[in-house]
C-alpha cells in the first residue's frame, strides 16, 4: 500500500497520505455525474462531493488515531483508499476492551456529522430520501447526512480492514484467544468478499474493487496477528545478523554493488564516525542505480532517519517498524553502538527454524 501511496499533508502529527486508487473513486463519481444529465456542472458537484467525502473521511480516520492516541499508541499515517481509510497504529492494543473503543471511535465521528448536518437539514425544511439526495443535483445537506450513514454501516461490516472487522475481533477476543479470534474474523471477512465480488460481476463492477480490498486486508491481517503471536516473547537478538558489512556516506553505488555481488548481504547499514545516519537497502541501491548510476555516493539514496531498535527488544513490537517505514532493515544498537543488523529475510529464516524445531519436538513427544 505504501508503494503507490503520497504524502499530501500532515494533520495532528500524522502524516495523510492518498493511495493511488482513490483517484479512481474521483473519476468514477465524476463520469457517473456528468452520464446522468450530460451536464458538467453535474460532474463538479461529483467532484466537491468526493472532496467533501475526503475531509469526512480523515476526520473518521483522526477518531481512531486520537482515541489510540489515549491509550499510548501513536499512529504512522492515514492513507485515503476507495473503500475508505486506513490509518497505520504503531500497534493494536492489547486489551480488547481498549481495541473495540479505537475500532468504534472512527463510526461514532460518522454519527456526530450526521446528527449535525440533520439539525441542518431539520432548520431548512426537512430531510429528502436517499434517492433524491445521491441523484444528480441532490441537496448537498442531504447528502452529507446520507454519506455520513452510509459510511457508519459500511465501516461497521464485520469485515477486515473496516472496522466491523476490527470490532468483531475485539469482541471474539472477550472470550477465545487473540489469534483465533483474528482467525475467525478474517475468515468472515474472506466470505463476505467473495459475495461482494459476485454481486459485483452482476451489478456495479466498483463492488470487485471493494471485494479486493477486503480480501487483502483480512488475508492480511490473519498474516500479521500470526506471525506477531509466533514472535510472542523473542528478542531482536535472537534474529539480528551479526556479521555483516558496512558502508560509509561518501561511499559510491559501485562499492555496494561489490558487497552485494561478493556475500549474502542485501541490506547495509551506512556509519559515519562511527553513527549510523541511514540505512542503504537493496530496493534503494536498484533505484539509485537507475536514477543517478554507480558512482553517485551512497548518502543521496540511502534511507535515512532511520531510527535503531535494542537487542532486547520484543520482535513482535519492532516487527511493523520493519516491513514498513524502515524497508525491510533496522539496524539494532546497543549504548550507540552497531551489534547487528535485523532484516525481513533473516526473520523469515528464524521463523522457518522454530517451524522446523517445533515440528520435530511435536514427532518426537
Amino acid at each position: 500500500m505504501k508503494k503507490w501511496s503520497w504524502r499530501i499533508g500532515r494533520i495532528a502529527g500524522i502524516d495523510l497520505n492518498v493511495h493511488a486508487t482513490f483517484f479512481l473513486l474521483v473519476g468514477w463519481v465524476a463520469i457517473s455525474a456528468y452520464t446522468t444529465r450530460q451536464s458538467l456542472g453535474d460532474a463538479l458537484a461529483g467532484v466537491v462531493f468526493i472532496i467533501c467525502l475526503f475531509a469526512i473521511i480523515v476526520l473518521h480516520e483522526l477518531g481512531h488515531a486520537l482515541m489510540a492516541r489515549r491509550f499510548g499508541i501513536g499512529t504512522r499515517d492515514i492513507t485515503l483508499l476507495p473503500i475508505g481509510g486506513v490509518a497505520r497504529l504503531e500497534r493494536m492494543p492489547e486489551d480488547p476492551k481498549q481495541e473495540l473503543l479505537v475500532a468504534l471511535a472512527g463510526p461514532a465521528v460518522n454519527v456526530v456529522l450526521a446528527l449535525g448536518f440533520l439539525l441542518l437539514t431539520v432548520l431548512r425544511g426537512g430531510l429528502g430520501g436517499f434517492d433524491e439526495a445521491v441523484r444528480a443535483g441532490g441537496g448537498f445537506l442531504d447528502q452529507m447526512v446520507w454519506v455520513n450513514v452510509a459510511l457508519v454501516v459500511f465501516n461497521m461490516l464485520p469485515a477486515f480492514p473496516m472496522d466491523g472487522g476490527r470490532v468483531l475481533r475485539a469482541l471474539l477476543a472477550l472470550r477465545m484467544s487473540y489469534v483465533r479470534a483474528t482467525q475467525v474474523a478474517a475468515g468472515i471477512g474472506q466470505t463476505m468478499a467473495v459475495l461482494f465480488g459476485f454481486l459485483g460481476l452482476f451489478t456495479n463492477p466498483f463492488l470487485v474493487l471493494i471485494a479486493f480490498f477486503v480480501w487483502l486486508g483480512a488475508a492480511g491481517e490473519a498474516s500479521l496477528v500470526r506471525l506477531r503471536s509466533a514472535l510472542a516473547g523473542v528478542p531482536v537478538h535472537a534474529a539480528m545478523i551479526t556479521h555483516f558489512r558496512t558502508l560509509a556516506p561518501h561511499d559510491a553505488l559501485a562499492r555496494a554493488v561489490d558487497l552485494v555481488l561478493e556475500g549474502f548481504q542485501q541490506d547495509f547499514p551506512v556509519l559515519e564516525g562511527g553513527r549510523v545516519v541511514g540505512v542503504l537497502t537493496r530496493a534503494r541501491l536498484v533505484e539509485g542505480l537507475a536514477r543517478v548510476g554507480e558512482g553517485a555516493p551512497v548518502a543521496s539514496v540511502m534511507e535515512r532517519a532511520v531510527r535503531g531498535v535494542d537487542p532486547e527488544e520484543p520482535l513482535e513490537e519492532v516487527l511493523i517498524r520493519l516491513q514498513g517505514d524502515a524497508g525491510g532493515s533496522l539496524p539494532v544498537i546497543r549504548d550507540q553502538r552497531l551489534v547487528g543488523l535485523l532484516t525481513t529475510d533473516n526473520l523469515s529464516e528464524l521463523l522457518m527454524i522454530r517451524e522446523a524445531l517445533r515440528g520435530f519436538r511435536a514427532s518426537s513427544a
